[in-house]
């Protein structure tokens, strides 16, 4: 098991600490930091704050992931989803988000706006090459299977 320390920020008490909603879930829920409510209009993007920073071990990184409910209700996601915090990183957690629906959405403070997934990440060893081994399916990119 991995430990992840998270520092709730001055101001946000009232703010939970990121948290799975069910046994099995694999997401942890963010809620908004927002000073006062945000509107997002249709096809607007705003970096909306946590209320925390956070460390990890060196072997994981954060994904922020949008909420399946705001996506399907209200057409609000996370652009540059999954959005990744870096295990170095100590600064504020934000989460991008976009309305993509056709109504101007409200974000208040305390609203869970998204979730965070831990995942592993393997060391890799990048190794330039003259040449690459050859497969079936070689150069071939999108499309290219006809579906």
């Amino acid at each position: 098991m991995y430990q992840v320390q998270f520092k709730r920020l001055e101001g946000n008490e009232d703010i939970a600490v990121p948290r799975k909603m069910s046994e099995w879930a694999a997401g942890f829920d963010l809620q908004a930091a927002v000073g006062e409510p945000v509107i997002l209009a249709p096809g607007e993007r705003q970096l909306i704050p946590t209320g925390f920073a956070m460390a990890m071990p060196g072997e994981l990184e954060a994904q922020i992931r949008p909420r399946s409910g705001l996506a399907y209700k209200h057409g609000i996601t996370c652009l540059n989803s999954p959005g990744t915090i870096d295990a170095d990183y100590r600064g504020e957690v934000k989460v991008l988000l976009i309305n993509l629906g056709q109504q101007p959405f409200t974000i208040t403070r305390g609203e869970r706006i998204a979730q965070m997934v831990f995942q592993l990440v393997p060391a890799v060893t990048i190794v330039e090459a003259a040449e690459l081994p050859e497969t079936v399916r070689g150069a071939g990119g999108f499309g290219h299977t006809g579906v």
